[in-house]
């Protein structure tokens, strides 16, 4: 004997895509006075309360959740103490690392130091990478993705089967 159940929508559960982050898009946002930013709506829904913002390659800043920062630094330390090229690339991003609370209304603060290293001015593009945000001056973005759209085939060949 069968027996059928009818759910209403209100009573089935709630997915949640916390664990598997999607930070996906580009947004450009501003950079206000007090040197804050807000993260795109999509993004904070994704990101929680407290992030680390720091140094990334091609002048960018990398904006990583503590998770995804915990398994990028996993990565990096592998041996204790490794090789010159290792410990380099460890202080590239550690010791720029700042860590930063998203506020009420989903703005991130970015330090001076962070901001000029990565060339920000007023107006930021903010690009979502799966587990990660990149923050880009806009300027800078719009050549960096003209330049990467036109050898985008041959990027795709060079590196094998997407």
């Amino acid at each position: 004997m069968w027996e059928v159940y009818i759910l209403s929508q209100s009573r089935l559960p709630r997915l949640s895509y916390k664990s598997r982050e999607m930070l996906i898009g580009e947004y450009i946002h501003t950079i206000d006075s007090k040197k804050r930013l807000a993260l795109p709506a999509k993004f904070r829904r994704e990101v929680g309360t407290k992030l680390i913002v720091s140094t990334g390659f091609e002048r960018s800043l990398y904006v990583h959740t503590p998770g995804s920062w915990e398994k990028m630094t996993e990565e990096l330390s592998g041996t204790s103490l490794g090789t010159a090229d290792e410990r380099s690339l460890n202080r590239f991003f550690l010791a720029s690392a700042f860590e930063t609370d998203v506020d009420a209304i989903g703005r991130i603060l970015i330090p001076d130091y962070l901001k000029d290293f990565a060339g920000l001015t007023e107006k930021v593009a903010v690009i979502g990478l799966r587990s990660r945000i990149e923050l880009w001056d806009e300027e800078e973005w719009q050549k960096y993705k003209a330049r990467v759209a036109k050898d985008a085939d041959k990027l795709a060949e060079k590196l094998g089967n997407i």
